[in-house]
């Protein structure tokens, strides 16, 4: 793991491979470490023909934390992603990502789509009308996190249904978990607030995007609901979704992913 300077401050990445580019972000309170042993997409597999950068996003992993909630928007995730192609020399690229990495990567080619080739995104978000419990939900989380409850962030998150394709996946509760119990809290809390003042790009601005697509959805899961990748499908003139209720079904995007990265 290397660490670059981006519009002041310090990010964790981690480049692989040979090819085309493909920059990924993981979601949001993650880390490219918890995202590599989850495996929503299995990079120890992954036998696509692509240069993967992966990074922690400010304020998470490895990286650096800043103080104003307004720096976590997903729209400043999406400059930073965009500075730190720029740092490494890399001019075009696809951009993709998980939850709060899918929602960077289409800020970043809002703002500048010359620059993006296609675009790769994982379990989509609350967006739009659904996102305004789920902000609520976060300044709860901020809270609990600030006056040490991590036990009743635990207890509600393994009362909570995990995503249909990873029930029975203990990988899935051991590391929100371990999230919870392990993080700083003044950290934690720093990212809660940001997401809890960040949407989607508007869907005037998706619709507008020209670029190759594939969305990666499942279902059972209220924050990544599969209403929103349908609706980004419906926006998006280039746009394929592939929905996941199984582990096996889950188990194919990787391949997929590779496949649509080599020929977007």
């Amino acid at each position: 793991m290397s660490t670059i300077g981006v519009r002041g401050i310090e990010l964790a990445y981690q480049v692989s491979g040979s090819g085309p580019w493909l920059i990924w972000g993981h979601g949001l309170s993650s880390s490219m470490a918890r995202e590599a042993d989850l495996g929503i997409i299995d990079w120890s597999t992954w036998n696509g023909n692509a240069t993967v950068v992966r990074y922690d996003a400010r304020g998470h992993g490895e990286s650096e934390s800043t103080a104003e909630p307004a720096g976590y928007h997903w729209r400043e995730l999406a400059q930073d992603q965009l500075a730190l192609a720029t740092e490494l020399g890399i001019e075009t690229y696809v951009a993709g990502g998980a939850s709060m990495g899918c929602a960077t990567a289409l800020h970043a080619a809002v703002i500048a789509p010359s620059r993006i080739n296609a675009l790769l995104l994982a379990i989509p978000p609350t967006a739009w009308q659904t996102r305004v419990a789920q902000t609520a939900m976060y300044e709860i989380s901020a809270q609990l996190v600030e006056t040490g409850q991590a036990d009743l962030m635990v207890a509600g998150a393994r009362a909570t249904p995990p995503p249909d394709p990873l029930v029975g996946n203990e990988l899935w509760l051991d590391g929100i978990e371990t999230t919870f119990r392990s993080s700083d809290p003044v950290r934690l809390a720093r990212v809660f607030r940001g997401a809890a003042v960040a949407d989607l790009p508007s869907p005037e601005e998706i619709a507008a995007l020209q670029v190759p697509t594939l969305i990666l959805a499942w279902t059972g899961d209220a924050g990544h609901p599969i209403s929103t990748a349908e609706r980004l499908m419906d926006l998006m003139p280039h746009a394929t979704l592939m929905a996941a209720s199984t582990a096996e079904e889950l188990d194919e995007w990787t391949q997929a992913s590779a496949d649509f990265v080599n020929n977007p």
